[in-house]
Formats: C-alpha cells, sequence, structure tokens
C-alpha cells in the first residue's frame, strides 16, 4: 500500500475512533468489522496519538515540540 493511500486509511479510522470516543463508546468496530473494546477513555487517546503518529511519521513529520511566542507591548 502507498504511503498516501496508507494516510487516507489511517485518517478515516482516526475520525472513526474519535467520534466513537466523543460519544462515549469504549466498543468500537474496526476497519475489519471487528469489534475492539477499549478499557477506558485514556485507551482511545492513547489509540488516537498512536494513529496520530503513524500519520505524522509517513508524512516525514515529527509533532512540534517548542512553542515559541513573539509578544510586545503594542507600541
Amino acid at each position: 500500500m502507498e504511503p498516501g493511500e496508507r494516510i487516507y486509511v489511517l485518517r478515516i479510522a482516526r475520525d472513526r475512533l474519535q467520534d466513537a470516543r466523543f460519544h462515549g463508546a469504549l466498543t468500537f468496530p474496526d476497519q475489519n468489522g471487528e469489534l475492539v473494546t477499549y478499557k477506558s477513555d485514556s485507551e482511545m487517546a492513547a489509540a488516537l496519538k498512536a494513529i496520530d503518529a503513524e500519520i505524522a511519521r509517513l508524512r516525514n513529520q515529527t509533532p512540534a515540540s517548542t512553542i515559541l511566542f513573539r509578544t510586545s507591548k503594542g507600541l
């Protein structure tokens, strides 16, 4: 499978998992139709983070680890 296709599949899986999480469901059908039951919301969050990391890896991107602020006094 090409990286672009893999990213597409991962994004669909991520969106479906995130929708299930937002609706409070801990049981989620995967792309094969098999039911996956998560023990907690934090376990679902970890799965989403793993999918995001894989998408970033396929895009050759790394998550931002530093945020720079530029402030002024408005002068």
